[in-house]
C-alpha cells in the first residue's frame, strides 16, 4: 500500500492533518494507498514556498525553464506504460483509455515547451515621432490547480506546464479519489530537477480548498469540478482578487442525420458514450436520431453497447471498466431510478451485470433509456457515468433548439455526410467544442479547450494562447529616446 505525501519545497512532507483516508482500486475494492488528510497550514506551507521560489524563477530565462519540461517529457514517455497501469487501477478506465490519457499528457508537456516563441509581444516602430510601442509579457506569481478523479494525469498538465513555462510557480491539489497517479508525477518532476518550490503537491483535507481560495498570495487558480462547484470556486477566488479558470461539468448532444453510414459511425458513438465509463466531461449523453433513421440507429447502437465488456480495466479485451466508487455507483443506480419514475423507457438495464471474478467492483453496465424528454433529470442534468438518452427529432432545426436549451455548453457532434448540415450545425450551436463526425472532441494541446455556459466560468480556458495570456500580464512599453 503506497503512502502518499505531500510535495512541498522539493521534498515529501507528511500533511499536519488527524484522520486518514483509503484510495481504493474501484474494479477490486482493494486499498491502494493512504494519506494523512492535510490543512490550511499546509497549503500556507505550499504557497510560503511557491512564492519564496517565483523571484528565483521568474529570472530565468524561458528557453532554460523549458529544459526542465523537455526533461520531464521523456520521463513521462519513458514511464508511459507504468503510469497508464496507476491510472487503471485506481481509476478504473480501460487500460487503452488510460494509455490514451498519458499520451495527451506528453502531448500537453510538449505544446508547453513551446512557450519562449509563444510569449513574444509585437513592436511598432514610430507610432509618433521617435516614439516606439511594444508589448512584454511577464509572470505573475503563484498560481494553483483543483483536479479532479477522472483525468489524473492529463488535466493538471492541461495546466502546470503553462504555468512554470510562462515563469510562475505552482501548487497541484489532486482527487482525493485519485491521487497516486499525480504523485508518481511529482515524483518524476523531482527527477526532473526543477528548483525547490517551483512545483508543489497538496492532499486533501478540511480547509485545503478554501485556503487556496482565499490565500492572498496565489494570483489564480484553475479548475475541473462538476458545474455547482465550478460555479463557487469562480464565486470565491474572484472575490478574493485572483484570476479563475473554472471548467465546469456537462451534458453533451450526439446528432444523428439520416444520411449516416450507420456501420461507420456506431463505434465512433459507442466510444464517445462508454469509454472511461462515460465519466468524462465530452462524453456523449444524449443521442439525439433525426428524421427516419431512428429505428435502425436504435437497433444497431444497443446491440453494440450490449456486445461491450465490462470487467477490470488491466484484462485484455475490457471495453469498459468499473464506475469510480460505491458513491459514485450508488448515485447512478438513483438516476437510473429516477429515469424509471419520470417515465422514461430503460430499454437496456446496466444494473444486472455481473462480473466475474470481482465480486467488489464498482461496475455498472451500458445502460439506455428512450422516451426520455427535456426536463427529465436524466435528460437534463450531468449524470457522469454510462447511462445514455436517446431520442427521435423531426429536423436539425428541433436538434438545434434542444441543444440549445441546455443550460451546459461543453461538446456536441453531429454526424453526417452533408457539409451544408454541418456547416449550420457548428454555426448555430452554442457549445464550446463542436464534433463533426468526431465523438470526443477533445482540443489539441495547441488549442484551447472552449466550454461555454454552465460548462466554463471564467474568461480564458486551459490549454494553448488562452494559458498564455491567463499565466502572464502584458506591459505596454512606450519609449522614446534622444
Amino acid at each position: 500500500m503506497k503512502k502518499i505525501l505531500n510535495y512541498i519545497n522539493g521534498k515529501w512532507v507528511e500533511p499536519r492533518g488527524n484522520g486518514t483516508i483509503n484510495v481504493e482500486n474501484p474494479a477490486t475494492g482493494d486499498i491502494l494507498g493512504q494519506f494523512n488528510v492535510s490543512t490550511a497550514e499546509d497549503v500556507k506551507d505550499a504557497v510560503k514556498t511557491a512564492k519564496n521560489a517565483f523571484l528565483k524563477w521568474r529570472k530565468m530565462p524561458a528557453v532554460e525553464r523549458c529544459r526542465y519540461l523537455f526533461k520531464l517529457y521523456n520521463l513521462l514517455k519513458e514511464n508511459w506504460e507504468e503510469l497508464a497501469k496507476t491510472i487503471t487501477q485506481e481509476h478504473g478506465k480501460e487500460y487503452p483509455a488510460a494509455y490514451g490519457e498519458i499520451r495527451r499528457s506528453i502531448e500537453m508537456v510538449e505544446a508547453a515547451c513551446g512557450v519562449p516563441s509563444l510569449m513574444k509581444g509585437g513592436f511598432s516602430e514610430n507610432v509618433s515621432q521617435d516614439i516606439d510601442e511594444y508589448e512584454i509579457r511577464v509572470p505573475i506569481g503563484v498560481f494553483a490547480g483543483i483536479f479532479p478523479f477522472n483525468f489524473p494525469a492529463m488535466v493538471p498538465l492541461w495546466f502546470m506546464p503553462w504555468a512554470v513555462a510562462c515563469g510562475n510557480t505552482y501548487i497541484m491539489k489532486p482527487s482525493p479519489l485519485s491521487p497516486i497517479t499525480l504523485t508518481r508525477i511529482c515524483e518524476l518532476i523531482h527527477k526532473s530537477g526543477f528548483p525547490k518550490g517551483v512545483i508543489n503537491l497538496i492532499g486533501n483535507g478540511g480547509g485545503v480548498t478554501d485556503e487556496l481560495l482565499r490565500n492572498k498570495d496565489i494570483a489564480g487558480i484553475s479548475s475541473v469540478t462538476s458545474a455547482p462547484t465550478a460555479k463557487q470556486i469562480y464565486k470565491s477566488a474572484s472575490e478574493n482578487g485572483k484570476r479563475v479558470q473554472c471548467h465546469g461539468g456537462a451534458n453533451n448532444f450526439l446528432i444523428v442525420m439520416p444520411d449516416v453510414d450507420l456501420d461507420k459511425i456506431i463505434p465512433n458513438m459507442i466510444n464517445s458514450c462508454f469509454g472511461n465509463s462515460g465519466q468524462r466531461c465530452l462524453a456523449g449523453s444524449i443521442i439525439l436520431s433525426v428524421g427516419n433513421i431512428y429505428e435502425e440507429l436504435r437497433e444497431n447502437f444497443v446491440k453494440a453497447a450490449s456486445s461491450l465488456k465490462v470487467g477490470n480495466g488491466l484484462e485484455k479485451g475490457i471495453d469498459m471498466g468499473p464506475v469510480i466508487s460505491k458513491k459514485a455507483l450508488r448515485k447512478l443506480h438513483q438516476d437510473i431510478e429516477i429515469g424509471i419514475k419520470e417515465g422514461a423507457k430503460l430499454i437496456l438495464d446496466g444494473r444486472e451485470i455481473k462480473v466475474k471474478n470481482y465480486p467488489n467492483g464498482y461496475f455498472l453496465g451500458p445502460t439506455i433509456f428512450e422516451d426520455a424528454e427535456p426536463g427529465m433529470h436524466i435528460f437534463d442534468e450531468e449524470v457522469f457515468g454510462p447511462i445514455i438518452c436517446i431520442k427521435k427529432v423531426n429536423d436539425l432545426d428541433k436538434a438545434i433548439g434542444i441543444v440549445n436549451s441546455s443550460r451546459f455548453g461543453n461538446a456536441v457532434t453531429i454526424y453526417t455526410k452533408n457539409g451544408n448540415w454541418a456547416r449550420e450545425f457548428q454555426y448555430r450551436v452554442d457549445c464550446g467544442n463542436v464534433g463533426i463526425n468526431v465523438g470526443v472532441v477533445a482540443p489539441m494541446a495547441f488549442y484551447p479547450f472552449a466550454g461555454m455556459k454552465d460548462s466554463f466560468f471564467g474568461d480564458l480556458h486551459g490549454q494553448a494562447q488562452d494559458a498564455i495570456d491567463f499565466f502572464t500580464h502584458k506591459k505596454i512599453v512606450i519609449s522614446r529616446w534622444w
